[in-house]
């Protein structure tokens, strides 16, 4: 049977009745933590690397070929580079689902290997299935919304994606481009990080619809979000850093936030 939607209160140990979404959805317990909590995710997401660093690192270098392919689409057309790494972050949680059924087995106590991680997508197949979709439609909006914007604002011609993003972003010419850029883009990110912090990792691990895990990771988020803030900042963080080592990082970073989002959901969500 599901829970009742709360969220737990620190002070005093008791559930505190929601409202808003949870009539709507039947949603779990939601578990209020600190804004430090998000390094202790990324702690416990070490651990579980390094229990499983064979399979881990797979997983990795399935995000850093992923990586290239977002390199080399941006390099033939670098107006589409921040859509691309949009895209990217998108289909993160969803290439990390094997990552989360390691953290799950280790939970357990079993060993895994990348064999086992992959049968992640035969626990919830079409729950997920769905989300994938849900996501791969809001990449392919955000693409032609940067299309628009850039077809509209940008009136010179870009030879690389270094001159590229010095001429929108540095050089004060394309002031206009830069801000609709940003500000469109931080409005998608906010919406899209709301419904997927945490919607991924409860997929695999419980047998919900799609619009349940994402109203329960758009509540989690509502419930922490100072936490959730500080989280997002380490994850736009160490994308970067995988991309500025010419994705090398990316082999270890990537499994290392997929393993601490399942610790996140973990702690967040009661079981």
């Amino acid at each position: 049977m599901a829970l009742t939607a709360n969220y737990r209160e620190p002070e005093t140990g008791l559930d505190r009745p929601a409202t808003g979404l949870d009539r709507h959805f039947d949603l779990p317990v939601i578990r209020q933590v600190g804004a430090g909590r998000p390094f202790h995710w990324l702690a416990r997401g070490w651990d579980d690397l390094t229990r499983a660093p064979t399979a881990s690192f797979a997983h990795g270098l399935v995000f850093a070929l992923l990586g290239l392919l977002v390199l080399q689409l941006a390099r033939s057309s670098p107006y589409l580079f921040p859509s691309a790494v949009f895209g990217f972050l998108l289909v993160g949680p969803l290439v990390a689902a094997g990552l989360y059924e390691i953290s799950r087995r280790h939970e357990t106590g079993a060993t895994v290997g990348f064999g086992d991680s992959l049968r992640a997508w035969r626990r919830n197949g079409g729950a997920m299935g769905l989300y994938a979709a849900m996501m791969g439609l809001t990449a392919i909006a955000w693409e032609r919304m940067s299309a628009i914007v850039f077809a509209l604002l940008y009136g010179g011609t870009a030879p690389g994606l270094p001159t590229f993003l010095s001429d929108v972003f540095l050089s004060g010419n394309y002031l206009a481009l830069a801000a609709a850029w940003m500000l469109i883009g931080a409005a998608m990110a906010v919406v899209v990080f709301s419904v997927s912090a945490i919607a991924a990792p409860m997929l695999v691990d419980r047998d919900v619809d799609a619009a349940t895990a994402m109203a329960t990771s758009v509540k989690a988020i509502g419930t922490n979000p100072a936490a959730k803030l500080v989280w997002a900042a380490l994850i736009v963080a160490l994308v970067a850093v995988g991309f500025a080592t010419m994705l090398v990082g990316m082999v270890v970073l990537l499994p290392l936030l997929g393993h601490a989002t399942w610790h996140a959901y973990r702690d967040l969500v009661e079981s």
